[in-house]
Protein backbone atom coordinates (compact mmCIF):
# COMPACT_ATOMS: atom_id res chain seq x y z
CA UNK A 1 0.00 0.00 0.00
CA UNK A 2 2.88 2.37 0.80
CA UNK A 3 4.26 1.99 -2.73
CA UNK A 4 0.86 2.81 -4.22
CA UNK A 5 0.50 5.82 -1.93
CA UNK A 6 3.95 7.05 -2.93
CA UNK A 7 3.27 6.55 -6.64
CA UNK A 8 -0.02 8.40 -6.35
CA UNK A 9 1.72 11.20 -4.47
CA UNK A 10 4.18 11.63 -7.35
CA UNK A 11 1.28 11.63 -9.81
CA UNK A 12 -0.64 14.18 -7.74
CA UNK A 13 2.43 16.40 -7.39
CA UNK A 14 3.09 16.20 -11.13
CA UNK A 15 -0.52 17.19 -11.78
CA UNK A 16 -0.04 20.37 -9.76
CA UNK A 17 3.44 21.21 -11.02
CA UNK A 18 2.43 20.75 -14.66
CA UNK A 19 -0.84 22.58 -14.08
CA UNK A 20 1.08 25.45 -12.50
CA UNK A 21 3.54 25.58 -15.39
CA UNK A 22 0.59 25.68 -17.78
CA UNK A 23 -0.51 28.96 -16.13
CA UNK A 24 2.61 30.51 -17.69
CA UNK A 25 2.60 28.59 -20.96
CA UNK A 26 -1.10 29.12 -21.69
CA UNK A 27 -2.40 32.02 -19.57
CA UNK A 28 -5.12 32.78 -22.14
CA UNK A 29 -6.91 29.55 -21.16
CA UNK A 30 -7.10 30.64 -17.53
CA UNK A 31 -8.00 34.22 -18.39
CA UNK A 32 -11.04 32.94 -20.32
CA UNK A 33 -12.41 31.15 -17.27
CA UNK A 34 -11.80 33.91 -14.73
CA UNK A 35 -15.08 35.12 -13.25
CA UNK A 36 -15.78 38.80 -13.90
CA UNK A 37 -16.11 39.51 -10.17
CA UNK A 38 -12.40 38.78 -9.57
CA UNK A 39 -9.92 41.64 -10.04
CA UNK A 40 -6.43 41.45 -11.54
CA UNK A 41 -7.03 38.46 -13.79
CA UNK A 42 -3.53 38.05 -15.21
CA UNK A 43 -1.71 38.50 -11.88
CA UNK A 44 -4.07 35.96 -10.29
CA UNK A 45 -3.35 33.48 -13.07
CA UNK A 46 0.39 33.85 -12.47
CA UNK A 47 0.15 33.77 -8.67
CA UNK A 48 -2.01 30.65 -8.74
CA UNK A 49 0.50 29.04 -11.11
CA UNK A 50 3.37 29.77 -8.73
CA UNK A 51 1.36 28.42 -5.80
CA UNK A 52 0.48 25.22 -7.69
CA UNK A 53 4.11 24.63 -8.64
CA UNK A 54 5.37 25.31 -5.12
CA UNK A 55 2.78 23.10 -3.44
CA UNK A 56 3.37 20.28 -5.91
CA UNK A 57 7.11 20.35 -5.25
CA UNK A 58 6.68 20.69 -1.49
CA UNK A 59 4.34 17.69 -1.51
CA UNK A 60 7.35 15.61 -2.59
CA UNK A 61 9.51 16.93 0.23
CA UNK A 62 9.00 14.60 3.18
CA UNK A 63 9.40 17.39 5.73
CA UNK A 64 6.67 19.48 4.06
CA UNK A 65 4.29 16.82 2.73
CA UNK A 66 1.53 17.45 5.26
CA UNK A 67 1.78 21.23 5.07
CA UNK A 68 1.76 21.11 1.26
CA UNK A 69 -1.25 18.80 1.30
CA UNK A 70 -3.12 21.25 3.55
CA UNK A 71 -2.07 24.04 1.18
CA UNK A 72 -3.48 22.10 -1.76
CA UNK A 73 -6.73 21.54 0.14
CA UNK A 74 -6.91 25.29 0.81
CA UNK A 75 -6.14 26.12 -2.82
CA UNK A 76 -8.80 23.73 -4.10
CA UNK A 77 -11.36 25.13 -1.68
CA UNK A 78 -10.39 28.67 -2.71
CA UNK A 79 -10.93 27.98 -6.42
CA UNK A 80 -14.16 26.03 -5.90
CA UNK A 81 -16.33 29.17 -6.18
CA UNK A 82 -14.89 29.69 -9.66
CA UNK A 83 -16.06 26.21 -10.66
CA UNK A 84 -19.50 26.86 -9.17
CA UNK A 85 -19.68 30.21 -10.97
CA UNK A 86 -18.80 28.55 -14.27
CA UNK A 87 -21.42 25.81 -13.82
CA UNK A 88 -24.18 28.22 -12.82
CA UNK A 89 -23.27 30.78 -15.49
CA UNK A 90 -22.44 28.31 -18.25
CA UNK A 91 -23.69 30.78 -20.87
CA UNK A 92 -20.59 32.89 -20.16
CA UNK A 93 -18.40 29.93 -21.15
CA UNK A 94 -19.73 28.73 -24.52
CA UNK A 95 -16.61 26.71 -25.28
CA UNK A 96 -17.36 24.31 -22.43
CA UNK A 97 -20.14 21.76 -22.20
CA UNK A 98 -22.65 22.23 -19.41
CA UNK A 99 -22.15 18.64 -18.22
CA UNK A 100 -18.37 19.11 -18.10
CA UNK A 101 -18.75 22.26 -16.02
CA UNK A 102 -20.97 20.45 -13.51
CA UNK A 103 -18.67 17.41 -13.44
CA UNK A 104 -15.83 19.64 -12.33
CA UNK A 105 -17.55 20.05 -8.95
CA UNK A 106 -17.34 16.39 -7.83
CA UNK A 107 -13.88 16.21 -9.40
CA UNK A 108 -12.86 19.14 -7.20
CA UNK A 109 -14.14 17.25 -4.17
CA UNK A 110 -12.20 14.14 -5.21
CA UNK A 111 -9.01 16.21 -5.51
CA UNK A 112 -9.61 17.67 -2.04
CA UNK A 113 -9.99 14.17 -0.60
CA UNK A 114 -6.85 13.04 -2.45
CA UNK A 115 -4.87 15.95 -1.00
CA UNK A 116 -6.31 15.31 2.46
CA UNK A 117 -5.00 11.73 2.25
CA UNK A 118 -1.47 13.14 2.42
CA UNK A 119 -2.23 14.98 5.65
CA UNK A 120 -2.73 11.62 7.36
CA UNK A 121 0.11 9.56 8.81
CA UNK A 122 1.01 6.31 7.09
CA UNK A 123 -0.13 3.33 9.16
CA UNK A 124 2.97 1.56 10.39
CA UNK A 125 5.22 4.34 9.06
CA UNK A 126 7.20 7.02 10.78
CA UNK A 127 6.00 10.61 10.80
CA UNK A 128 5.82 11.78 7.19
CA UNK A 129 6.08 8.08 6.33
CA UNK A 130 5.98 7.93 2.55
CA UNK A 131 9.65 7.01 2.54
CA UNK A 132 9.90 3.46 1.22
CA UNK A 133 12.92 2.83 3.41
CA UNK A 134 10.90 3.56 6.55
Amino acid sequence: MRRIRLALKYLFAAFFVLGGVNHFVNPAFYLKIMPPYLPWHLPLVYVSGVVEIALGLLLLTKKFTRAAAWGIVALLVAVSPVNVHMAINHGLYPGYGVAALWLRLPLQLALIVWAYWYTLPVVGGRDGGDDLTA
